[in-house]
């Protein structure tokens, strides 16, 4: 059984959980997932089973988009609202103008400084564990790229402000950073209340169903929403089939091999050999 899986996460599980339950669903230890949701988020997980596992990089690569809740006026210690409070703030006075001003200065290319909380990997070990054990945790800044952030809503809940984004980005920006560095530039502190991711690209949260081996896209309907895709002869699929170069694809990056069945064989890459431009097999689907 092979294919990707489309998941609407409920909130309260992690996306392990999620994967173990596929595992049981689909009858095999081969299941994995791309871009980790925390348990308080909910939305888009993909999940790919059998070989299509091996393909995740791709998916976890490409453009997300989140529904979020940013509270202004208070700050917790895993920027997000199951964090013990650190700080609180009278948020009341800012204006429509200053918080729009503030959060269109996160759009572009930025400098992101990670959760404490986060899922990187520091020396083998996750930064949240860390964490939990009593570290202290520096995850240095990195560039992400925020394409745009929409304001749905703006409401005054006491000394708070509660404020509705819509936020289309990179892969590895954190939207708990965005509450927490916004709330730091109005002088407020501020952190995330509500999280759902509604888009890992190209795959919408409109297409998420149950867990179930009918719900399963193909592997090779997958790869082709993702990546550039040629169809390959009997021949150049044999010559694949043996790790051999077959003609190039004249395209940059990896691309799909599919047979003339329409079945997924290969990944493959243009590259120079001998002063001549082939395309070689980097991934060749396994028949089991």
């Amino acid at each position: 059984m092979h294919g990707f899986a489309l998941i609407d996460k409920a909130a309260g599980m992690t996306s392990h959980d999620v994967v173990a339950m596929g595992r049981k669903v689909f009858g095999t230890k081969r299941v994995g997932h791309a871009g980790t949701l925390d348990p308080m988020a909910t939305g888009v997980l993909v999940l790919g089973v059998g070989s299509a596992t091996r393909l995740l990089q791709y998916v976890t690569d490409g453009t997300k988009k989140y529904e979020a809740t940013i509270r202004l006026g208070q700050s917790t210690h895993t920027d997000d609202r199951e964090g013990e409070i650190t700080s609180t703030t009278d948020a009341s006075g800012l204006s429509e103008d200053e918080i729009t001003n503030g959060i269109n200065s996160f759009i572009g290319k930025i400098p992101q400084r990670p959760s404490s909380v986060s899922a990187i990997k520091i020396d083998g070990k996750r930064a949240h564990q860390r964490v939990r054990d009593g570290e202290e945790v520096d995850i240095p800044a990195r560039e992400v790229d925020i394409a745009a952030i929409e304001i749905l809503s703006q409401e005054t809940v006491g000394d708070f402000i509660d404020i509705r984004v819509v936020v289309t980005c990179s892969a590895g920006t954190y939207i708990r950073a965005i509450a927490r560095d916004l709330g730091e530039l109005l002088k407020v502190g501020g952190h995330l209340t509500q999280l759902r991711r509604t888009m890992v690209s190209p795959f919408d949260i409109s297409e998420c169903s149950q867990l179930s081996a009918d719900n399963l896209i193909s592997v090779a309907t997958g790869i082709s929403r993702i990546l550039p895709v040629r169809t390959i002869d009997f021949a150049e699929a044999n010559e694949i089939s043996f790790g051999r170069a077959i003609p190039a694809s004249n395209k940059l990056g990896a691309v799909a091999a599919l047979d003339q069945s329409g079945e997924f064989v290969a990944l493959v890459v243009d590259k120079e050999i001998a002063g001549k431009i082939v395309a070689t097999p980097t991934l060749v689907s396994v028949k089991e």
